[in-house]
């Protein structure tokens, strides 16, 4: 099984995550948009924003790692990560829910502030990790 923790995995998890905001994107401007009621496209496309956001911080995270920066930022990338499946992936359900056939699953909407602080942890952690400078404590 492969290291997900390597650079080279984790950009590749990222560019096809990136690639996957393309494909919800497109779907949400052309096929949703006439489906959905306007709070649930709204929803859908905060949904795409923070995904595209966290994927382009994510690469820039991963970009300072593998020029020599701190190890410890890598835990900011796999905090992304994990927010963009919490986050945005608990709102794609949530405004889809009806069209997909989930209207049962009222468990979805606790994910999304979940995803949210895993998004505010890695912030935090990349602030924390500049703070303390470029050398890798282990």
């Amino acid at each position: 099984m492969a290291n997900l923790k390597t650079p080279k995995n984790l950009y590749a998890i990222t560019f096809f995550l990136g690639a996957l905001g393309v494909i919800f994107g497109a779907f949400g401007a052309h096929w949703l948009a006439e489906r959905l009621a306007v709070q649930q496209l709204t929803s859908y496309k905060t949904a795409v924003l923070y995904h595209f956001i966290h994927v382009l911080a994510a690469l820039s995270v991963l970009n300072l790692v593998t020029k020599g920066g701190n190890k410890g930022l890598t835990v900011s990338v796999f905090l992304f990560l994990g927010g963009i499946l919490f986050f945005s992936g608990s709102l794609y359900l949530l405004a889809t829910r009806e069209i997909l056939g989930l209207s049962y699953y009222k468990w979805l909407g606790p994910l999304t502030p979940i995803g949210g602080l895993l998004f505010i942890a890695g912030w935090i952690n990349a602030a924390m990790v500049s703070v303390k400078g470029s050398t890798d404590p282990s």
